[in-house]
């Protein structure tokens, strides 16, 4: 199974969509995270404040964070990889990182024949 990681800078809560000052990309990535884990992805979420013992006991993300939290977090681990850093990652990113197709999520399919349809190409 895929793992995905998403480790947080210090937030109010486990997803920082509370508080007075929201930031617009939060409430989108807590839904593709959603997503994500309704494809089979077993994601986790750690937040600096909340959960340092997260952060500490991995090597890589302890070197990630000598850089200062403010550059390093957001970081995502897929698998236990780094494959994101100071940045919310899109749907479409996270999707190819953990071999999920947007595509097959939705129930499209390519049609028989190939792309051109099944009777071939107009």
């Amino acid at each position: 199974m895929t793992t995905l990681h998403v480790f947080d800078k210090p937030m109010c809560c486990s997803t920082g969509i509370c508080g007075p000052q929201v930031d617009p990309v939060l409430p989108k990535f807590a839904s593709d995270l959603a997503w994500l884990h309704e494809q089979g992805i077993s994601v986790e979420r750690f937040n600096l404040a909340q959960q340092p013992q997260a952060f500490v006991a991995l090597p890589d993300v302890m070197e990630a964070l000598k850089a200062g939290p403010e550059i390093a977090l957001p970081l995502i681990r897929v698998n236990d990889r780094i494959v994101a850093s100071g940045i919310y990652p899109t749907r479409q990113q996270m999707a190819s990182w953990c071999g999920v197709s947007l595509l097959t999520s939705l129930g499209v399919t390519e049609p028989a024949g190939g792309s051109c349809g099944p009777t071939g190409c107009c």
